[in-house]
């Protein structure tokens, strides 16, 4: 027989939680948001077998990291909502508090919190390792009797203590009937008063109710009761909450002295004190820091290129093997062209995911990316943002839709938010096809002083993309309102080596929330957009076909073939997206743009890349010459019907690129910001402001410079 039980993994940042998590539960794990949150919820489930031959089935939730049940931000509200409120769906009938044992006057604080609460909990020492090189003794044996709670040594890191966590979690974890603390000493009468009027018998819930009410998980009645009753008695939240501090840590001090033993010479210099000395300096730490940012994004565009060009092959075979064996139609064109072109798009940034994620999963193992985040706070803050916010921005010069993801390091609910928004302006490599082609159009391939000016045209594309992130970060931060505190509190961990099960469950985490979450939107919008250019008006594609049909009667193969290229480019305009362009053409001709860019910009909202596939069918390239070079001599040949003129002008190209520096036209990155923020309103948002702006300085830029 299996016996279901639910418990919380529950502890400081950094105290090896989530390797806990990962040890206990390997693959079995599941990614979701919190209920109304977007907070990310990791659970996993895992057995144990029982002496009587049951099973023990084990369903375990890794709360976000904490240092208390007093919330300062959005992730350290959930670990309050669950432990105090006995009604959420995931609350636990036993709690594991993991403790960084080298540092555990800390730790004790939020265990002593959970005791209080009268919630079953067991106190792991994790990084015993550590304890032991520090030459510091803890006497168990001596903690488990004063706390009054089952106390077990481990090392997650070597899976030591593990088997005796799991025999502890065989039996029922009693609860300490005694309080850590006496809270009516902290709070006096009143609490009697609020215990009796409110129905709440536990006096530390009373407390906690009364201190935490912005928090607390209560229905609309209990908390205007609450509220009723602070009006009548008035109640300093901040006091009590100080006041409990410093009595809870007092006690937490003399247990200490009853159970830990350390060196004399604590005071010594350690291996981390000397690399902090280097790495956190006020210069040459950001000299380290930007040089490691630097290889990091070389190694994703160089790591990344193979794998990816594998994917593309894959994908290019499977779609010549389905032309072969189908016979032409509506479904194979679909297939080919609208779910494998979607597949195709989604599966292709597997590997810069992969890399990025293993590459900010090292950095926080080894405990550097505490250090990057503090030395980058002092001036993302000016710019409404703060140090965590660096690693998203930069790691968007590869692919924005892991850098919203890797935004979920930042506690700050309006600076995440403000990240997010702002990430999608730093120039992408899905931007290179687009500013390869335009560049090579209207930019001279020559140099000025050893300058080679189309080089430097792309890296001002780059640099521009940054600034105007910073920018737009400075304007919203006066704009979006917040009641949140904007606070950075980093713990300097101690260097260690990275567990590589750590980063393999890392990447394979959110590559399987990028595939399965974000991957439905794509392909969604892909079969779409391959309606939208597929088919138009019955009347008119009839009418086309006859027609290319009668010519087709008296000419050879090779001119059989042109007039196909000329049909599918007619029926493209005449197509829904065709009629999409032409009647957008009039709102986009104050940016230098017809009709047939037109259809290009609305098929590349499915990835800005699609503007070259895009343009190639529009002006029927054959497959010898749909290269960038064969569509860039097809554009430059391209008239303007109205001047003669070539159309491609210098004033043209500046504007189309600078379009596509600011403009959102990528469905992947609109379904992971819908994703992280819960919901359609900053997706709209974003859409808005990132195109508003694109309009703006596109058409400006045009009719300054035509």
């Amino acid at each position: 027989m299996i016996i279901e039980k639910k418990i919380a993994l529950i502890g400081n940042p950094n105290s090896g939680k989530s390797t806990l998590f990962n040890l206990l539960t390997g693959l079995n794990q599941k990614t979701a948001n919190f209920p109304g949150v977007t907070v990310e919820k990791k659970t996993g489930v895992f057995q144990i077998p029982a002496q009587n031959g049951d099973s023990l089935q084990i369903e375990v939730t890794d709360l976000p990291g904490t240092y208390s049940i007093y919330p300062q931000s959005p992730d350290e509200e959930i670990p309050l909502s669950v432990l105090f409120d006995k009604n959420n769906s995931q609350h636990p009938a036993c709690t594991i508090l993991v403790a960084d044992a080298s540092n555990l006057k800390r730790s004790l604080f939020l265990c002593t919190q959970i005791i209080d609460l009268k919630i079953p909990v067991i106190l792991a020492l994790n990084m015993m390792d550590l304890v032991k090189a520090k030459g510091i003794s803890i006497n168990t044996e001596k903690l488990q009797e004063e706390l009054g709670i089952p106390v077990v040594s481990m090392n997650a890191l070597k899976n030591q203590g593990v088997d005796k966590l799991k025999e502890l979690l065989l039996s029922d974890v009693l609860l300490k009937k005694q309080g850590f603390i006496d809270i009516q000493e902290v709070a006096g009468p009143l609490l009697q008063k609020a215990s009796v009027e409110l129905g709440l018998e536990d006096p530390y819930i009373a407390f906690q109710t009364l201190v935490n009410l912005g928090f607390a998980k209560l229905s609309g009645v209990e908390q205007s009761r609450i509220q009723l009753f602070m009006e009548r008695n008035p109640i300093k939240t901040d006091s009590l909450q100080a006041k409990e501090t410093l009595r809870r840590y007092e006690l937490i001090s003399q247990l200490l002295t009853l159970c830990v033993r350390k060196p004399l010479e604590e005071s010594r210099k350690n291996f981390t004190n000397k690399l902090d000395k280097l790495l956190i300096h006020k210069i040459w730490g950001y000299v380290f820091f930007f040089g490691i940012l630097f290889m990091i994004f070389q190694a994703i565009f160089s790591w990344s290129a193979y794998p990816m060009a594998f994917f593309q092959e894959i994908f290019g075979r499977v779609g010549e093997m389905i032309n072969e064996s189908m016979p032409e139609g509506v479904l194979r064109d679909l297939i080919v062209n609208g779910i494998m072109a979607g597949l195709g798009g989604i599966v292709i940034f597997i590997p810069q995911i992969a890399l990025l994620f293993m590459f900010i999963t090292l950095m926080e193992d080894t405990g550097y990316m505490s250090r990057g985040s503090f030395l980058m706070d002092k001036l993302m803050r000016r710019f409404g943002l703060n140090g965590k916010s660096v690693i998203p921005l930069m790691s968007g010069a590869a692919c924005a839709v892991p850098a919203i993801m890797s935004a979920r390091t930042i506690q700050n609910k309006k600076e995440r938010l403000i990240t997010i928004l702002v990430t999608p302006l730093i120039s992408c490599s899905a931007r290179i096809p687009v500013y390869t082609l335009i560049i090579s159009l209207v930019i001279p391939s020559k140099s000025i002083y050893g300058i080679n000016l189309q080089g430097l045209v792309l890296m001002l594309l780059y640099l521009l993309g940054f600034i105007a992130a910073l920018g737009s970060a400075w304007l919203m931060n006066f704009l979006i309102k917040a009641k949140e505190k904007s606070y950075f509190v980093m713990e300097m961990p101690i260097y260690r080596i990275p567990q590589m099960r750590n980063v393999i469950f890392a990447m394979v985490d959110k590559v399987k929330i990028f595939l399965f979450d974000a991957g439905k939107i794509i392909i969604s919008i892909s079969i779409i957009l391959w309606v939208l250019s597929t088919y138009g008006p019955e009347k008119k594609f009839t009418e086309i076909t006859q027609r290319f049909q009668t010519e087709s009667m008296h000419v050879n193969k090779k001119e059989s073939q042109e007039l196909k290229k000329r049909m599918r480019a007619e029926k493209l305009e005449a197509s829904y997206a065709g009629i999409i362009g032409k009647s957008i053409e009039p709102l986009i001709r104050p940016m230098g743009f017809d009709w047939k860019i037109g259809i290009a910009l609305v098929t590349s909202f499915a990835a800005r890349e699609v503007f070259v596939g895009t343009m190639s069918t529009i002006y029927s390239i054959g497959q010898e010459d749909t290269g960038i070079s064969g569509i860039r001599d097809k554009m430059l040949n391209e008239k303007n019907p109205k001047t003669g003129q070539p159309l491609f002008t210098l004033a043209m190209g500046i504007s189309l690129m600078l379009f596509y520096a600011f403009a959102m036209q990528c469905m992947s990155t609109v379904a992971v910001v819908y994703r992280e923020t819960g919901g359609w309103k900053w997706p709209l948002i974003q859409i808005l402001y990132m195109s508003g702006l694109a309009y703006a300085i596109s058409t400006l830029t045009f009719q300054l410079l035509k």
